[in-house]
């Protein structure tokens, strides 16, 4: 299945909703960063994450950062995101296990912290919000941030279902609350959230087959309607050019250490690993440039 996302409004306008398939994305994640299981779990839920916020940009050259700073041994999380559906993501440590009973301990990894979420949307100044992380286990600690930092009543859910190195499913999804709901309007949402985690867990939802939109109508009521939907997919900005950038950012004194000690420079990005090589005449070029 391709993955995409959609944003969807209840029948009475009062609630919002977000769902995502992501599996494909969190399988290139963990291909290229060759995580072990419990942190392409991790990573795989914050990604989803990235892409669901994508959905409440306004424009597509709009971006979202999320930062989740644990003091767990996978150590930081970093997720990009955009409004045109685009996510890469990086982890410090990409081979952590941490199995509790054969089951991801995904809150035991991740540990204690902050999560951090910035956004950028073309104004003077970014906008940064922050929340306590609570559990680890990401999917609860969304929902704290959304009711703390942006005062937005949220459910969300996430899950990534791992069989060694192979993605079987990712997904999730985001209920909001708009302004005005009434007590029967939310209480009537918390009652179907509550029923949907008593009976199954969200990646095992998605792994039976459920689409996001049937997942939406489940938790958002019969008439919810499909506003947007729009594909997801790993995608990373680096470049050849933006990696020359970088060298020259670091001053003629080192870069004359790395051509007298190794002869050549490797720049690789950590969102994808990919590798830029500069030459020793590159970097004397680029030297020379910055004598000039």
């Amino acid at each position: 299945m391709t993955d995409y996302a959609i944003r969807a409004i209840s029948k009475d306008g009062k609630v919002r909703g977000f769902a995502a398939i992501t599996t494909n994305l969190v399988q290139e994640l963990q291909k290229r960063h060759g995580t072990f299981p419990v942190v392409s779990a991790a990573l795989g839920r914050t990604a989803t994450m990235g892409a669901l916020i994508g959905l409440t940009l306004k424009e597509e050259r709009h971006k979202v950062t999320i930062q989740v700073a644990g003091d767990g041994p996978i150590g930081r999380i970093i997720v990009d995101a955009n409004g045109e559906g685009h996510v890469r993501g990086s982890v410090d440590n990409p081979f952590v296990e941490h199995n509790d009973d054969y089951k991801l301990n995904v809150g035991a990894a991740v540990g204690q912290g902050s999560i951090y979420v910035t956004k950028d949307l073309g104004l003077k100044e970014p906008y940064r919000g922050a929340s306590p992380i609570i559990s680890g286990e990401l999917a609860e600690d969304f929902t704290y941030y959304f009711a703390v930092s942006e005062q937005t009543p949220s459910s969300v859910g996430l899950g990534v279902l791992v069989k060694g190195e192979q993605i079987l499913v990712a997904g999730g999804y985001m209920i909001q609350v708009m302004p005005g709901a009434s007590d029967d309007v939310i209480t009537r949402l918390e009652t179907a959230i509550d029923e949907l985690n008593k009976l199954t867990s969200i990646s095992e939802l998605l792994y039976q087959g459920v689409t996001p939109e049937e997942l939406l109508v489940r938790l958002m009521g019969e008439g919810t309607e499909i506003l947007h939907k729009q594909p997801v997919s790993f995608a990373c900005h680096c470049s050849r050019e933006k990696s020359r950038t970088m060298l020259k950012s670091l001053g003629i004194e080192e870069l004359k250490s790395l051509l007298d000690e190794l002869g050549h420079a490797e720049v690789v990005c950590h969102f994808c690993n990919e590798k830029y090589m500069f030459s020793g005449e590159e970097l004397e070029r680029i030297i020379k440039e910055e004598v000039n």
